[in-house]
């Protein structure tokens, strides 16, 4: 099933852009001082300056259903433990992959904190599930149509658009030694390979999760939903926790863009 985003409940989140960030907007609304009112007169007659119009704020609206995430604007992003609890951050995360691109971190909740909208995040490190704060300045918020659901009892991996079943594959997933792990993730490295032969079919997307029993690998037990050669991978425990998608069925997700969510569960 696509997730559901958790938000305030006025479902608004409030960007407030600086007059330089509001350029090229002309024409955006009312300005907030009253059309054709006399400005003030002094006692000398002379006329003062009316007073600057503030300026407009600009509002997005995330919806409660959607997937949504942030692009860091910078590489090395900084991160809270809390929304707005000190002017420093409490660490920099660095957000770039093994490709040099700026990876979108899924946004699990957002809130407002001295008018300035916040997002919590999913980072993609060690523990599974580790999430910080970052501020809106930071990132850029877009939102995510497609979502990959992995259900490894029914041993599937079911695309959705939209909250609407697309694809729906077999897979093949790990072994009782190397078990597949569950939770919440997202698209984090996407690699082609130019042999579709070898033992990771013709792309491989990294996932923002690690294995729960393997850490010596490259990349640090980073999982995987990634092709097969093999079309008896289908349906079997096999892998090394990995989700084995038969390179027929891969050719249709890899299209999908860093930061797709992808739920593993039992």
């Amino acid at each position: 099933m696509p997730r559901r985003l958790l938000f305030p409940s006025l479902l608004l989140v409030v960007l407030l852009a600086s007059c330089s960030s509001s350029s090229g907007g002309g024409g955006g609304g009312p300005s907030a001082a009253t059309g054709g009112a006399p400005t003030a007169t002094g006692s000398s007659g002379a006329n003062q300056p009316s007073s600057p119009s503030p300026a407009p704020e600009r509002e997005t609206i995330l919806p409660k259903d959607g997937d949504f995430v942030a692009i860091p604007r910078e590489r090395y992003t900084p991160m809270w433990k809390q929304p707005a609890h000190s002017k420093q951050p409490d660490f920099a995360l660095d957000t770039q992959n093994d490709f040099g691109e700026l990876v979108p971190m899924l946004i699990e909740h957002a809130t407002m904190r001295d008018g300035e909208p916040w997002y919590e995040v999913l980072m993609p490190i060690r523990p599974n599930g580790s999430s910080a704060w970052v501020r809106d300045a930071d990132v850029k918020v877009r939102q995510r149509d497609d979502s990959l659901e992995v259900d490894l009892s029914s041993r599937t991996l079911v695309r959705y658009h939209d909250d609407q079943v697309v694809d729906r594959f077999k897979i093949g997933i790990g072994t009782e030694q190397y078990p597949t792990t569950t939770g919440q993730f997202y698209v984090y490295i996407k690699v082609p390979y130019d042999d579709p032969n070898q033992p990771y079919g013709i792309m491989a997307l990294g996932l923002s999760g690690f294995s729960r029993v393997i850490t010596d690998w490259p990349g640090g037990g980073r999982i995987a939903v990634h092709g097969t050669p093999y079309a008896s991978d289908r349906g079997d425990a096999v892998s090394h926790g990995c989700v084995r998608v038969y390179n027929q069925d891969m050719e249709k997700l890899v299209d999908l863009p860093l930061g797709t969510p992808v739920q593993i569960h039992d």
